[in-house]
């Protein structure tokens, strides 16, 4: 098990730097044959994100020049981005896959996008044929880990933005958000976020008003709303469900008596104002006209802290499983690797053992079935007592992280010889080598043909 690891994120690299970095999705599948291609990588996938481009491999043998690969593929300065690169080996390297899946790495914890995006790059590499077999089983291993997290912890459950809060907020009012109205007063950056996610959840027409028509025009023609003039404020505001306040107004816009007027005119229907607006654009007295709902930015605020407090308690929850995981998935490819010196060991020794059945048989003469079968029995069961210490060992040696140690160890004292000598050796009648039958197996041979029981010396 050799995985590797490099990259930059939101934390280590300034955009600038991911930009120069990062590799769009059509040039791919040839960054992937490349990366492949370069000295020691047996498999590889490429995760390039607005917040993160990461190289993920498994190599052939101790490890690889992933620096290299990114200096000859994207040509960047080694002084410009070394700075800003961090490499992870092994354990970190699952460890760190297993986080960014399950949105632990994330500029927003818990978001739910880089899932889909680790998914895409993974599907990408398969299509390319850069996927081995272990990094088969380490993404199939994350995507597992990152439902788990899902699944037992919330912590992508509640809104921790300003603007995802409030359309949250405008959700629990109004119980869906389907075919509702939305008026946008100003064109601010967080009123045009906060429009969008209200689009995203269903609301269906988008008014757009401004101080200056000319912005509210090119807003709406963006989000593929309806401008109003400033001056028509008033008399349409009652259309909408859902108010957005974002303009630099120096006073309020919105007071009890347009609260009262609008609700008039909707027969008491509920509306919703977001005042996202420092100074307020609406009046906090509008809160007291029943069927008037306002938050401003310091209700907001507030909600995204209780939010982010709880999401941070949800993510110490998810982190303790991801630890369990790679534990779990370590300790897993770890038993794999000792499999192949298990089962040549016992190959090894069931051959020495027939072998020395067959020549033991050559100076026993014919032996009756019930002779032959207890001389399998017993050297069978010798055999398996010899074998039991070395296999018990080699299998805790794997989950104990010292396999690398042993294993090399075991195939010395058992003179592990390559499949075609083994063949050779076997088809010549050879068994030179250890648990040969001691000389004074003459008797044992005499007393099988006697069909007796051994006496004990």
């Amino acid at each position: 098990m050799n995985f590797q690891l490099i990259g930059v994120n939101h934390n280590s690299a300034p955009v600038g730097l991911r930009e120069k970095l990062a590799i769009p999705q059509f040039c791919l599948p040839e960054a992937l044959q490349e990366l492949v291609q370069h000295p020691g990588i047996a498999g590889g996938l490429i995760l390039s994100t607005c917040n993160r481009v990461e190289v993920m491999v498994e190599t052939k043998d101790k490890g690889a020049d992933l620096r290299t690969f990114l200096r000859d593929y994207l040509g960047t300065d080694p002084a410009e981005v070394e700075p800003h690169l961090y490499e992870c080996r092994q354990r970190d390297a699952i460890h760190h896959l297993f986080r960014v899946t399950a949105s632990l790495d994330s500029m927003v914890v818990g978001e739910p996008q880089i899932l889909g995006q680790v998914k895409q790059a993974y599907a990408t590499a398969r299509a390319a044929g850069t996927i081995s077999s272990r990094l088969e089983q380490l993404f199939t291993r994350a995507f597992a880990v990152a439902k788990r997290v899902r699944t037992e912890t919330a912590v992508g459950s509640r809104a921790v933005s300003v603007a995802s809060v409030a359309v949250e907020l405008a959700q629990n009012i109004f119980g869906s958000l389907e075919n509702r109205q939305v008026y946008l007063v100003g064109t601010g950056k967080m009123g045009k976020l906060a429009a969008r996610h209200l689009i995203a959840r269903g609301a269906s027409s988008i008014f757009v008003s401004s101080c200056s028509y000319d912005r509210a025009t090119h807003l709406a023609a963006a989000i593929n709303g309806k401008a109003i003039r400033f001056e028509e404020l008033y008399d349409t505001c009652d259309l909408a469900d859902i108010v957005i306040t974002s303009t630099a107004a120096p006073h309020a816009i919105f007071r009890r008596e347009h609260g009262e007027l609008f609700l008039k005119r909707r027969h008491n229907r509920p509306m919703f104002f977001i005042d996202i607006s420092v100074p307020r654009n609406v009046d906090p007295e509008m809160n007291k006209v029943n069927g008037i709902f306002v938050y401003d930015m310091d209700d907001l605020q507030r909600t995204v802290a209780e939010h982010v407090a709880n999401r941070r308690k949800e993510a110490e929850r998810a982190e303790e499983i991801v630890d369990a995981e790679v534990e779990r998935f370590q300790s897993g490819l770890q038993t794999l690797d000792v499999v192949p010196t298990i089962i040549r060991l016992q190959e090894r020794t069931e051959n020495i053992r027939q072998a020395e059945i067959d020549h033991i048989r050559g100076r026993l003469g014919q032996l009756s079935p019930a002779q032959e079968s207890a001389i399998d029995a017993l050297t069978r069961g010798i055999v398996n007592k010899l074998m039991h210490s070395p296999i018990s060992v080699l299998k805790t040696a794997a989950r104990e992280a010292d396999a690398d140690t042993l294993l090399p160890l075991v195939e010395r004292l058992f003179h592990f010889p390559d499949k075609e000598t083994v063949e050779s050796d076997l088809e010549s009648g050879g068994h030179t080598v250890a648990f040969r039958v001691p000389e004074r197996d003459n008797q044992f041979g005499r007393h099988f043909k006697a069909g007796g029981r051994r006496s004990k010396a």
